[in-house]
């Protein structure tokens, strides 16, 4: 960001994940290293167990992560897990540190819209993803399916398909479905922070005037 800045008066970060957008504006936690093996032996009892070995372990470690968490997301509760495990503290306790200081100011804008409209445009985005060719792109990685970064919505089913566990039709259902959920997520997740201001994406001149008299008095 200091080097986008050196060059650029403004700059406009467009993205959907919260936390990725939490970490650039506020920088991101400090953690300690923790030795492969733990991390290992939590996977390897998540496999034998199940999610709800995670659930459990985490609510008795860190109840304060646990009941903010989302808990049906195995890679972030393991993530949690090891650091309390390791440390022999909470993982929330590490959250709550200051940050990286950041030498800009933040104007956050949420772009919302009506649910039945959203989840149309959803649908009609998988349907164009699939004839522009992701089966075919999916196809090309099979082999990598093992790994956290392919674990993601459209993969996941279409891997799916592939292993004769669904037909496509279904595959392709349940691509929307699972993104409609995560739109929901998000939705609910930026709806929950109160420096957001909330406009239709259609809605321009708002905008503008909104981030004019920002800067304006900045």
């Amino acid at each position: 960001m200091n080097r986008l800045f050196s060059e650029k008066d403004i700059v406009i970060l467009v993205g959907g994940s919260g936390l990725y957008i939490n970490a650039v504006l506020n920088g991101v936690d400090d953690f300690i290293e923790v030795p492969d093996e733990v991390r290992e032996n939590l996977n390897e009892e998540f496999k034998k167990s199940g999610i709800i070995f995670l659930q459990t372990k985490l609510k008795e470690l860190d109840e304060a992560y646990y009941n903010s968490v989302d808990l049906n997301n195995p890679q972030r509760m393991v993530r949690a897990l090891e650091v309390c495990i390791h440390t022999g503290m909470p993982y929330s306790s590490f959250l709550n540190r200051p940050k990286t200081k950041r030498n800009f100011t933040a104007i956050k804008i949420l772009l919302s819209t009506e649910r039945e409209l959203l989840y149309e445009k959803i649908n009609s985005r998988v349907d164009e993803m699939m004839t522009q060719g992701l089966l075919e792109e999916v196809k090309q990685q099979q082999n990598l399916k093992g790994l956290n970064a392919l674990k993601t919505v459209g993969y996941k089913e279409l891997f799916a398909f592939l292993d004769g566990s669904y037909n496509l039709n279904t595959a392709v259902s349940k691509i929307k479905q699972h993104t409609r959920n995560y739109a929901k997520r998000q939705i609910t997740w930026f709806k929950n922070q109160d420096d957001f201001e909330e406009f239709e994406p259609n809605a321009f001149e708002k905008i503008k005037a909104y981030i004019d008299i920002i800067i304006s008095h900045g």
